[in-house]
């Protein structure tokens, strides 16, 4: 049986327990990472995680978990002690000979106080061996244990150490969004301003319309009060013409009152449309700062490929970022919760898989975790932990714990002689 064997397995185990429960989303992102083991096998590495078959599927008939396997191999070491502090400062001599050798390392602990505890023993031993640990040694998760030994293990948190790479990128990522932000907040207030413009163009216009009527208007009243007040001067012949072009007294009097009925419809629309424009005005009105500050931001905005683009950039520059300093560092301490549950893990590789604590790991994210290892994993423990081999209802019997939704139970300490 091979590592990959066991995927349908795994997946048919989490699955049952995602039912039960998964408030928190993260069985269902197990379950989608083994699927994606299962299905593109050729992006994750199996080699190296086939040598943990002997001890998680070991042959029912073997008793003794020590005797699991006796295969000596390189790609897998074993450091089974009942002695905590002995298997640490094995451990920790395995992380120092990984540096040397410029290798990349996942360390993983099954929580975040054992694996805090790993990475001081990691940081002791790099550190008598004269080797410079803050330039090495990252954890992803705050540490439990602040300092120790003169070790400072906040200075060797991803965040503090990310930040303090980051700095001026983050300045200018926060300089970006700030911007962005703003001609966010002008851009609205612009096209508003744009829109009341327009309407008060408009009205403008319309506005000139009636005052042009109203003064055609009143230039013909003047026109036919004039006329009336000469027509009974005028030569006989004159009035005669005009009064055949129906020219006379009586629709002289008639046309001057339609046209003051036509003056006074002027002169209350006139009413209506000035009181509409001194309405707009203010609410058309954009200060002399303000224009310029907006086209200065659009402008930069569009030379940057427009908001979708500049928004693109300032989500992914975390994790494009975030990604390279994280592949950069030599040892990565994590726990295999955060290694499934942050995407930001999901292209990274690793030549080595150092696991403390490891049959406190169940089995689905041993497995996850240790595809993702090229070349070997160090396996450390108590082995009294490991459960007898025995068979479940997926069709293979297995000699590790499996269970997402508690920790395993420690074993019982024999009495004393």
């Amino acid at each position: 049986m091979k590592a990959f064997d066991l995927l349908p397995s795994l997946i048919r185990l989490v699955a049952d327990e995602e039912r039960a429960d998964d408030p928190s989303g993260f069985l269902q992102k197990l379950h989608q990472r083994l699927e994606d083991m299962l299905h593109r096998p050729s992006s994750y590495h199996f080699s190296a995680a086939d040598r943990l078959l002997p001890w998680v599927a070991p042959d029912p008939s073997v008793t003794d978990p020590m005797l699991r396997s006796t295969v000596v191999t390189s790609v897998l070491t074993t450091i089974w002690d009942a002695d905590r502090a002995a298997r640490r400062a094995r451990l920790a001599a395995v992380v120092t000979d990984l540096v040397k050798a410029n290798k990349r390392v996942l360390l993983i602990a099954p929580d975040n106080r054992t694996l805090t505890e790993a990475l001081l023993a990691a940081a002791k031993g790099l550190r008598g061996a004269g080797l410079q640990y803050r330039s090495f040694l990252c954890g992803y998760e705050p540490p439990v244990i602040t300092s120790e030994g003169g070790i400072n293990l906040r200075d060797l948190t991803f965040d503090v150490q990310v930040s303090a790479f980051l700095g001026k990128s983050q300045a200018d990522k926060a300089g970006l969004r700030r911007k962005l932000e703003r001609y966010l907040e002008l851009a609205p207030i612009l096209r508003y301003k744009a829109d009341k413009q327009k309407d008060l163009d408009e009205v403008r216009h319309l506005e000139w319309r009636l005052l042009t009527a109203l003064g055609d208007t009143q230039a013909e009243i003047k026109r036919l009060q004039n006329l009336q007040a000469v027509y009974g001067r005028l030569p006989l012949w004159q009035r005669l013409g005009m009064q055949v072009v129906g020219s006379n007294v009586a629709t002289m009097k008639e046309n001057c009152a339609l046209y003051e009925a036509q003056k006074q419809e002027c002169m209350n629309e006139l009413e209506v449309a000035q009181a509409r424009i001194n309405e707009l005005k203010p609410e058309a009105h954009v200060g002399p700062e303000l224009r310029p500050e907006y086209e200065e931001l659009r402008d930069e905005i569009e030379r940057l490929g427009g908001v979708a683009k500049v928004r693109e950039v300032l989500v992914m520059e975390e994790d494009t970022k975030r990604l390279p300093f994280l592949q950069a560092k030599r040892v990565l301490a994590v726990t295999p919760v955060r290694v499934i549950g942050d995407a930001i893990f999901h292209s990274i590789r690793y030549d080595a898989l150092l696991v403390d604590e490891g049959p406190r790991i169940p089995l689905p994210l041993l497995v996850a975790c240790a595809c993702l290892a090229r070349e070997r994993i160090v396996l450390a423990g108590d082995p009294h932990e490991l459960p007898p081999s025995s068979p479940t209802p997926y069709g293979v019997s297995l000699g590790w714990p499996t269970s997402l939704s508690r920790p395993p139970a420690a074993p019982a300490q024999p009495a004393p002689a």
